[in-house]
């Protein structure tokens, strides 16, 4: 399973920082990603990174201002949001184990979600 926490409320330009901690199986050999979805629209990728923490991706939208790391001896993925801003508001998903694309929401597993809201 798969545990997201670390959302909540936040001004615009604030920071937060989430956590997906993974548990059941070990994950450490698996990419992990962060997407989110706003209410009314479609799930959308944030960032991903590979097994070993040695390649990142993010999209446009988040680029130099989000950072996705990992701790494998924790089994547990974060991402780093700084400069929010109100469109950054969504639930935020954390999924391992990506079926094709890292950048399509096919992953095996997800977390349940966290909410993150950017107030402006």
């Amino acid at each position: 399973q798969l545990q997201a926490y670390g959302g909540g409320l936040v001004q615009a330009g604030g920071s937060l920082r989430l956590s997906c901690a993974a548990s059941g199986r070990t994950f450490s050999t698996s990419p992990m990603g962060w997407f989110r979805q706003a209410s009314g629209k479609e799930r959308q990728f944030v960032a991903a990174i590979t097994w070993s923490g040695s390649s990142t991706y993010y999209s446009d939208s988040v680029k130099g201002r989000f950072t996705i790391s990992r701790d494998n001896a924790k089994n547990t993925v974060y991402l780093q949001m700084n400069s929010l801003k109100p469109e950054d508001t969504a639930v935020y998903y954390c999924a391992v184990h990506p079926m094709g694309n890292y950048y399509l929401p096919t992953y095996a597993y997800w977390g349940q979600g966290t909410q993150v809201t950017v107030s402006s």
